[in-house]
């Protein structure tokens, strides 16, 4: 157990350039923002976990060092499965280069989660919460950078080699050798000088998301502004929201309301939609009690800043004897970033992708010490290397054989939109 001891402070938000300062003196700390968006089962609760007193970092017997991990300390753990994970659970590889390389996946106990309310935080530590709390307030406040330097950013698929996949995809399709594909493209380049906690807050001002989160592993910093949740555990529930369907906003009120009536009456984005749904189904079936399985919503249309998306949820009740990180594997990695059926899919994935994806389309989140969880899927996300300096992020869109070439590659720019912004 952890032996933590609880205390609230009264707590402005004018000290959280103060909070962010100590935290990323830490190695290792997440924080978990959930925007206060209304959606069915919420979204990420505020939080700050930071420092670690036991982890694990693996790239083989993953699942099985995590679920020792979540039975010896039964505390709170933060961290992150990478989506190359799947190679443990399926009969997979990946021998594409990564500009950013992760463990498969690493989970650690904090020493210390700050809870946000309403006008105050609870500080939880293995630490004196009152020394906690004051070397966080005597910490400096990090200095606001007007601006980034960074390096032309590049994409690693040109146009045409983008067109090109997309009809290779819809041959395939054609030929019955899959339903549908999430293809993808990175973009990369090196910083001068960049600072990822002045990226978050521009990023999440930009576009705020139900599952955003700024987390950094050692050297490496993930800046993520997700609207996705992958899995969330509560008590005998489980819960997943996958997202796909995409349309730009209009400043125009009347024309915005015609943008968000066709995604909703849309054949082509209900097709991949439902065919998303039900891989989810499938994948829930394999923890859950016969039966159980339920599509509580399906086609919701939710409104964002930039953009508005098409999103359904399905929901179950597991097994009593299920660990956590069985259901975990049971579904990962979620259907919305590979397509269907998905082990085949993945396979033609990693021949038509020209880089390893990483914390990209895995997910990043927290156990409680009850056992239950709330995990995110890495979308429009930034991964910074402190060490290396290179800056990546991915983008991609599901292909089905009505897919446009042209407006799958115009959606990927959208999605990439904001965070392009984000670094000037």
């Amino acid at each position: 157990m952890s032996g933590r001891k609880r205390k609230s402070f009264t707590f402005s938000k004018t000290e959280m350039p103060k909070l962010f300062s100590w935290a990323t003196g830490k190695d290792y700390f997440l924080y978990c923002n959930g925007n206060n968006y209304p959606s069915l089962y919420g979204s990420f609760p505020e939080k700050l976990f930071a420092g670690k007193r036991d982890f694990v970092e693996c790239n083989e017997n993953s699942l099985s060092d995590l679920n020792h991990l979540i039975n010896d300390n039964r505390d709170w753990l933060f961290g992150y499965f990478s989506y190359e994970l799947k190679n443990e659970i399926e009969a997979l590889s990946s021998n594409n280069p990564s500009s950013v390389p992760v463990n498969h996946l690493g989970f650690y106990v904090p020493e210390t989660i700050i809870h946000f309310e309403l006008q105050a935080i609870i500080i939880e530590s293995v630490f004196n919460p009152d020394e906690v709390y004051s070397e966080i307030i005597r910490c400096a406040p990090r200095q606001k950078v007007s601006g980034f330097n960074i390096e032309p950013i590049i994409s690693n698929t040109p146009k045409w080699q983008y067109i090109d996949h997309i009809g290779k995809i819809k041959a395939s399709i054609v030929e019955g050798e899959f339903y549908e594909l999430n293809y993808c493209m990175e973009f990369t380049s090196r910083a001068i000088s960049f600072d990822p906690f002045e990226c978050y807050q521009k990023i999440n001002a930009i576009s705020p998301m139900p599952f955003s989160s700024l987390a950094k592993f050692k050297d490496i910093f993930l800046i993520c502004t997700s609207p996705e949740r992958f899995l969330k555990k509560d008590g005998s529930k489980i819960i997943s929201q996958p997202i796909k369907g995409t349309i730009r906003r209009s400043f125009d009120r009347a024309e915005d309301e015609l943008l968000k009536n066709r995604l909703k009456t849309s054949e082509k984005e209900q097709s991949e939609n439902l065919m998303i749904v039900d891989l989810v189904r499938n994948d829930l079936a394999q923890s859950a009690q016969t039966g159980s399985v339920q599509v509580e919503e399906l086609f919701g249309i939710y409104t964002f800043k930039k953009i508005h998306q098409m999103i359904s949820t399905v929901s179950a009740q597991c097994k009593k004897t299920t660990d956590p990180t069985e259901i975990i594997k049971n579904a990962f990695p979620m259907g919305s970033m590979t397509g269907a059926p998905k082990i085949r899919v993945m396979e033609e994935i990693e021949l038509l992708e020209q880089s390893a994806r990483g914390l990209y389309s895995g997910s990043i989140g927290f156990f409680e010490p009850d056992g239950n969880f709330d995990l995110n899927v890495v979308i429009r996300s930034i991964v910074y290397h402190a060490g290396t300096n290179m800056i990546s992020f991915h983008v991609g869109s599901a292909i089905t054989c009505d897919s446009d070439p042209e407006y799958e590659y115009n959606e990927c720019l959208l999605k990439a939109e904001s965070l392009l912004e984000a670094l000037g």
